[in-house]
């Protein structure tokens, strides 16, 4: 008689429990203003031609640039760089680590209304603003001085002599100038700029058209810059116009909108619109696109690219 077969247990195994994701290293916090120095670095000869154009009465950019060029060699167009350099590592390295920190405060993320983000860049405006106002001045100072006569230069050798210098002749008093006008147009930028990139590149994701490549990066920065361009453009065109004007009165913001409200109408307020886009449009493009090339060198580098 033959022995029965042992039976064989249909009992599953019991299953693991799921591995937990780790949560993604935060990138370093130097990333922003690395790729707006190397932004800015680009496109440095046309800004250097926007202040010249400004100090000096030179009608046309090419002409001021032909001048640049004839006076001082290709070399020329780079004048003021290290100013530049500041700049970008005190104001867009401080932005763009207070609008990371600031999200987190929030609770914002990719999926957040477009008023949260806007928070995060309103509370990294203002930060930024005053940390990068010396910088700004320093910068300034060195593009638009071999647009003066000799005599009223200022004749800094880089970015380092003219902090040193302003405030050893100035006082430290003097590395704040114009900081109210500026944290006001810092707050503008980054609330419109920093947080309509985030809003425009998750939404692009949504679509099953775009994936997070360069043309979904390049396509949010466009959008982007356009939304700076179209939010900032008030505050320049009026002050340009309360620092132009003369005369009693003309120095009344609520004078002057109320001025150019009944002679122009509402659209004066976007009055150089083109001009700006132009100007703000290459910068917003060439800074987001290298700042996520930057982020894949970092993912890549740690092994979860």
């Amino acid at each position: 008689m033959s022995s029965p077969l042992p039976s064989v247990s249909t009992q599953t195994p019991p299953s693991l429990p799921p591995a937990i994701a780790k949560p993604k290293k935060p990138y370093p916090f130097y990333l922003g203003g690395v790729a707006a120095t190397i932004a800015a670095s680009i496109t440095h000869p046309l800004d250097l031609t926007k202040v010249r154009l400004q100090a000096s009465g030179d009608k046309r950019m090419v002409d001021s640039i032909k001048k640049t060029v004839r006076t001082a060699g290709f070399r020329g167009l780079f004048d003021g760089i290290t100013g530049t350099w500041m700049r970008q590592m005190s104001y867009s390295l401080c932005r763009f680590w207070a609008y990371d920190e600031s999200k987190k405060l929030l609770g914002a993320n990719p999926q957040s209304p477009p008023w949260v983000l806007a928070a995060a860049g309103v509370m990294a405006g203002s930060i930024a603003g005053v940390v990068g106002n010396p910088g700004e001045v320093v910068m300034v100072r060195l593009q638009g001085d071999f647009a003066k006569p000799p005599e009223k230069r200022f004749n800094y050798k880089h970015c380092f002599d003219a902090l040193f210098r302003m405030v050893r002749e100035e006082g430290p008093s003097s590395l704040l100038r114009g900081v109210g006008p500026n944290v006001f147009r810092s707050i503008l930028m980054n609330s419109s700029q920093l947080a309509s990139y985030d809003f425009f590149k998750a939404e692009l994701l949504k679509t099953k058209y775009f994936e997070d490549n360069i043309a979904c990066h390049f396509t949010a920065s466009f959008a982007a810059g356009t939304v700076a361009t179209t939010v900032c453009s008030p505050a320049d065109v009026l002050k340009s116009r309360i620092m132009n004007a003369s005369g009693p009165g003309s120095s009344s913001t609520l004078g002057v909108i109320r001025a150019s409200l009944a002679k122009e109408g509402p659209m004066f307020m976007f009055k150089g619109w083109v001009p700006a886009w132009t100007r703000l449009q290459p910068t917003t493009i060439l800074i987001f696109l290298t700042l996520e090339q930057l982020k894949n060198a970092v993912d890549w580098k740690r092994g979860t690219l």
